[in-house]
């Protein structure tokens, strides 16, 4: 049973989805993972170990209380940590406009950012979990653009996302900052 709320909610919260241990770090499914870790670092925080099944942060961002996430339940089952995550931090049930996902886009070419507010989920599991455990997927989205491989055979898709980059160390450093920005501008514009 979860403890009631004490203190003051956040503003928004971050969720960065991706999978948890070392086999998989530096994978383009871990692209959202990457950029919740970077926005930590860069406010003076790092992840750490919470109750939710997740890594958590919290800083501050022009004024306004962000907390961050990282699931540790792997992508395809997010919204099980989301759910607690959102109670922790005060979102309300019917304010998913406060939640900021980052994920990897198997549909945006290879560094193409994307930013929407709710839609369609796109076959991405994450984003499906998300939806059924929290009721709703009318939350921020900032897509990042992984491509597609010239398969559409479910094995090799899911070989590519779990796949490291294939692309200069410096390339994906790059993307993951310019994602990093463009989640502090969703910050700053939302709710």
């Amino acid at each position: 049973m979860l403890r009631p709320r004490t203190g003051t909610a956040a503003d928004l919260l971050v969720l960065g989805l991706g999978n948890p241990g070392a086999e998989y770090a530096g994978t383009r499914h871990n692209v959202g993972a990457d950029v919740v870790e970077l926005l930590a670092t860069r406010h003076g925080e790092r992840l750490r170990k919470g109750r939710e099944r997740a890594l958590v942060a919290e800083v501050r961002l022009g004024g306004r209380r962000m907390a961050l996430a990282f699931p540790q339940t792997y992508v395809n089952d997010s919204g099980l940590a989301a759910a607690g995550l959102i109670r922790r931090f005060g979102i309300p049930a019917d304010g998913l406009d406060r939640l900021v996902v980052v994920h990897d886009e198997l549909d945006l070419p290879v560094g193409r950012l994307q930013v929407k507010l709710g839609g369609g989920l796109a076959g991405h599991n994450g984003l499906k979990s998300l939806k059924r455990e929290l009721g709703g997927a009318d939350f921020h989205r900032v897509r990042i653009g992984v491509g597609r491989p010239d398969s559409t055979d479910p094995d090799i898709v899911a070989a590519y996302v779990l796949g490291k980059w294939r692309r200069p160390a410096s390339d994906v450093a790059a993307l993951i900052g310019r994602a990093a920005d463009e989640t502090e501008r969703v910050v700053g514009s939302a709710a």
